[in-house]
Formats: structure tokens, sequence, C-alpha cells
């Protein structure tokens, strides 16, 4: 369940009082957050036109498990993540999942919902999670007044299609092998955007999700992940992996015949030739 508190945007200049108490649960609760500190989550200039206007957007809290927003749940709101990892699903008529994405920091969630006024789609929280409640008549309204952050806005929501016509592509064109390297390279890249390592990070979503996500099935995928680890490209520990060899991650196309994966990966003499670990995989 949400937070009792309400999801609105305050202005932060009501009254001195109340505009130091608030600002003092900002600095120590992180429970609101400026204009600023949203465009710098959300990677955009802030807003020259809004520099003294002073507005608090509210934090709200979700535990594992908990759902943001359901299917046909009247839209009134976008959700920013500030930390956590969450999924977003279809669920069809015999309650199977359809995994759309799955939102980290900086993301915005509940787009689709604009359309109808309501959501398509189901949101829930693979970890514990902090979201920033953006209510959308109130950044309708100030889009009016304020056209540079209408405009950005925008730019955020294309950032969010462009990202799902990129996996889209990549469903139609890849291998199944090729997908789950691909995920893990994009995912890899997320975590350094995000100032985590790349190189060793655990999966908060399951194999079956990253199945669904992928259009694979659970054991496709689990069967790939042991692939990779078993030719070096990476290391896994249940749901912890080591990323070893970017690079053959990004150009690898299909994997080696079983037969040949106890080989080192280091190379491979071809027509006297040492051919690199990634192109051997690119080329395969």
């Amino acid at each position: 369940m949400l937070s009792t508190q309400t999801s609105e945007i305050r202005p932060a200049t009501t009254a001195l009082q109340s505009s130091s108490m608030e600002a003092g649960r900002q600095r120590q609760g992180r429970l609101w957050s400026n204009l600023k500190e949203v465009c710098d989550l959300l990677h955009i200039p802030a807003a020259s036109s809004m520099a003294n206007e002073e507005l608090l957007f509210q934090h709200v809290q979700f535990k594992t498990g908990q759902r943001i927003h359901t299917i046909g749940q009247p839209f009134d709101t976008l959700y920013i993540v500030n930390s956590g990892f969450l999924k977003t699903v279809l669920i069809d008529e015999y309650g199977n999942e359809q995994v759309l994405s799955f939102p980290m920091k900086g993301d915005m969630l509940g787009v689709d919902g604009i359309h109808t006024r309501h959501y398509s789609s189901e949101a829930v929280a693979l970890s514990d999670c902090d979201l920033i409640l953006l209510p959308f008549k109130k950044l309708t309204a100030l889009g009016r007044i304020h056209l540079e952050l209408e405009n950005m806005m925008y730019g955020v929501m294309s950032r969010e299609l462009v990202r799902e016509q990129a996996m889209i592509g990549m469903l139609g064109a890849l291998s199944a092998e090729a997908r789950v390297a691909r995920f893990l390279v994009a995912l890899a890249d997320r975590f350094a955007q995000m100032g985590y390592s790349s190189k060793l990070f655990n999966l908060r979503m399951t194999r079956h999700e990253i199945g669904s996500y992928l259009g694979l099935t659970l054991e496709t995928v689990s069967r790939t992940l042991s692939a990779f680890n078993e030719i070096g490209l990476i290391s896994v520990d249940q749901r912890t992996i080591g990323i070893k060899d970017p690079e053959a991650l990004k150009t690898l196309r299909r994997l080696p015949p079983s037969r040949t994966r106890s080989k080192p990966a280091t190379g491979k003499v071809k027509g006297g030739e040492t051919v690199p670990s990634g192109q051997l995989l690119a080329a395969l």
C-alpha cells in the first residue's frame, strides 16, 4: 500500500514554519526533493525558467512485492525511481505475466496511463524502493506556464519509448543466447551509470522474469547463463553475476558447440591465425 502521506507537489514558500519543517524532512528523511534534484535524477537540465520557483516533490517507499499501480487503476501520477528495482508487467485473463521492463534509478513509470487515464500495466517492487511522485495534473499545469519543463518531460517519455523499441528490435533479430548476452551488458551499463560495479552485481529479477522479458523460457535462460559461465564469459553464483568478458558478450551471436566449450576461451587457431575469443563467439 501507498504511504498515508498525501501525494502532491507543495510550494516551499507557503509559510516559514512549514517550509523549514519540510526542508528538514527532506534533508533527514529524504521524503521530498526539489525540482533540480528531480531533473538531475532524470538526467535532464533543470528548467532555467523555474530557477526561482521552489517546488517539493514527495517520496513514497514501497516494500519488496508491493504494487505501485495495477492494470485498470485510474491514472493520476507519474513515478520516478529514486532507488530500488521494479518490474512492469501485462497480465492476461488467465493470470499469465508478460514482463515489459525492469525500471531502476532514474526511470519514469506510469506513462502508459496518459492515453486512457487508466494504467495499462502493473508495476511491482522487486526490492525495497523509494519513488518520487509527480501528480499529472500539477505537472501539466506547470508545463503550460514553463514550456521548457514540458519539453524536457516529453524528452524523458520519448527516451523510454526508444528503449522499448530497441528491445522489440532485439527480440526479433537476435538468437536466444545473444538476447541474454545483451541483457547482461545493458544491465551492467545501467549499474555503472548509477555508480555501482558493472563487473559484479546481483540480479533482482528471477530467471523466469528475465525469460518473460526476453521472450525465452526459464530453461533457456538458465541453460544460457550456465553456458556463459562454462566458457568463461561470466561467473554465476545463484543471483550474483560476475562479468568477465563484456566485449565478447556485446558481439556474441551464438554459443559455440558444447563439445568446444571446455577449450580455452582466449583464442582458437584457425587457418594459422589466433582468433580472439570475442571475435570467435561473434562469428559462431
